[in-house]
């Protein structure tokens, strides 16, 4: 295991969570129930999303060629970058009113708190940008452990940050900007792997 990996992937993770719909779905779940037990039942999600991303990314290193894998890492890299673009394009706010929707649908229908956070978070990171990111420096670093405790962190944290103070947060964080240092991150990083990957 490498700290200096789990260092150099919680910044890649925190910054793609910011704006996802998880977020807000743990910011809109803390008001109608405990923090502590809606952060619990996020956190656990997010664990096993991790421990799945993380088996794909080294299952992917170990199928297919070094080089391949590279270029398949930083084509991906570069689809999470327009990913991130196209949902500044859809507009934002009608976008995260509709998953504000359906969580606190889900969240009426459900009494047990941990549970419910478990089963939206769950639910709503398959395909997600950071699991598919958490996959990527899992094949990309071959070290699915250091990945998984960087990604794992970076999530919790996100979730903490949603639960505590997420409503006053957004009124200072613009989303737009997050998506698009997202996505300019993801470029330099697709750019570096397609680097690596030629010499």
């Amino acid at each position: 295991m490498s700290l200096s990996i789990a260092l150099a992937v919680f910044p890649i993770i925190f910054i793609g969570e910011l704006p996802d719909k998880t977020m807000f779905a743990s910011l809109v779940m803390a008001t109608r129930g405990k923090g502590k037990t809606v952060w619990l039942g996020s956190a656990s999600a997010f664990l096993v999303h991790v421990a799945i991303a993380t088996t794909i990314g080294v299952a992917m290193f170990r199928i297919m060629p070094h080089r391949a894998v590279e270029i398949v890492v930083a084509i991906l890299f570069l689809g999470g970058a327009g990913y991130a673009l196209l949902e500044n394009r859809r507009g934002g706010e009608a976008h995260e009113e509709h998953e504000k929707a359906l969580v606190e649908h889900e969240v009426a229908t459900h009494r047990r708190t941990f549970a419910t956070a478990f089963l939206v978070i769950f639910l709503a990171e398959w395909g997600d940008l950071t699991q598919i990111l958490t996959a990527n420096l899992a094949a990309h670093y071959h070290s699915p452990l250091s990945v998984g405790l960087g990604a794992t962190a970076a999530l919790w944290s996100v979730s903490a940050i949603a639960v505590i103070g997420g409503q006053s947060l957004l009124r200072y964080v613009n989303v737009v900007v997050i998506r698009n240092v997202t996505a300019a991150i993801l470029v330099v990083l697709a750019g570096f792997v397609i680097w690596s990957a030629l010499r």
